[in-house]
């Protein structure tokens, strides 16, 4: 969506949620975030959603748990969001190639920001999250620090559908093309816990000798702790990961995770909700001409690990 078309936008919705003579429209407007996947990464999103819906005395906030990872589940809950005239949505896309009149239609009724995964070729006015891009490349880098020999890897995520996939998957590309590090395959699982984890279990049977195993999205690294674990492969396999799992956290803790790159979801649910109330009160000065508010990644390995799931304790207790 260009600027100058911001304001326009903004004004429809506002137009809209004073009009809507529904029950709904006469509480507080809603402000909603949408999730690509039932994950313990969306429980500490969900805290920054709630947080700023302590602040915003004007708004309520929501956050909708997608029982399933596919488009369809997406559609059917922005769908029913849009029936009953919420203000603001925020979503992390599942499939941006697929979902582009569904979310352009949203745009046209609330307010829309994207986040986490983000469908550049919509109308959506911002995306809050990371540049998977450069997180890919950290993940790159981190691969190179553990195999400074080179050797072979798999990469594992939900589904390659996800432009926060692609892109983690292109950065980590960049890094290693022209080394000594081959990337086998990417397996995915469809959000498919126990896939997730016979995939792994599957690559350590067929690549008995695999060098590394990557997870890209939250739960995949967890499901690599647990088969390596199993197979009794520890020590002799290196995990890199995303995100701040638990089980990833104490991997890194026991020695079986060499790193993880951590995004900030909690920042994700609360400046989605508090930038769209922003917005809905007619100030739009906050989107870059990119129409992009990147929000930096960490690395954490055993030297940090402690400090950083104090500070994550501290937080969900918020």
């Amino acid at each position: 969506m260009q600027r100058r078309h911001l304001m326009t936008a903004v004004s429809a919705v506002l137009a809209a949620t004073i009009g809507f003579g529904s029950a709904e429209a006469q509480d507080k407007p809603v402000l909603a975030f949408v999730t690509n996947a039932a994950a313990d990464f969306w429980t500490i999103g969900r805290a920054g959603v709630m947080a700023a819906g302590e602040e915003l005395d004007g708004y309520t906030t929501e956050m909708h748990i997608v029982s399933e990872a596919t488009a369809a589940e997406q559609r059917r809950i922005i769908d029913d969001l849009l029936t009953r005239g919420v203000a603001g949505i925020t979503v992390s896309v599942i499939d941006p190639a697929n979902s582009r009149d569904l979310l352009n239609r949203a745009a046209e009724q609330a307010v829309l920001f994207t986040s986490d995964s983000d469908a550049p070729d919509t109308d959506r006015m911002l995306y809050i999250g990371t540049d998977n891009v450069a997180a890919g490349e950290q993940a790159g880098e981190l691969i190179k620090a553990a195999l400074p020999d080179g050797g072979d890897v798999m990469l594992f995520v939900g589904t390659m559908g996800a432009a926060n996939a692609q892109e983690r998957v292109q950065g980590i590309r960049n890094v290693l093309e022209g080394g000594n590090v081959n990337i086998i395959d990417v397996r995915t699982d469809e959000v498919d816990f126990a896939r997730a984890k016979r995939n792994v279990e599957d690559t350590l049977t067929t690549y008995p000798d695999i060098d590394g195993l990557v997870g890209l999205w939250s739960y995949n690294t967890p499901q690599i702790v647990e088969a390596v674990r199993a197979a009794g492969k520890v020590g002799e396999v290196k995990v890199i990961g995303f995100d701040e799992d638990p089980v990833t956290l104490r991997g890194i803790a026991d020695g079986i995770v060499e790193a993880t790159v951590v995004q900030q979801p909690y920042e994700f649910g609360y400046q989605s909700m508090m930038l769209m109330a922003q917005a809905l009160d007619g100030d739009t000065s906050f989107i870059p001409e990119n129409e992009l508010m990147i929000v930096p990644t960490r690395v954490i390995d055993a030297s940090n690990v402690d400090d950083f799931r104090a500070e994550l304790q501290k937080l969900l207790a918020q």
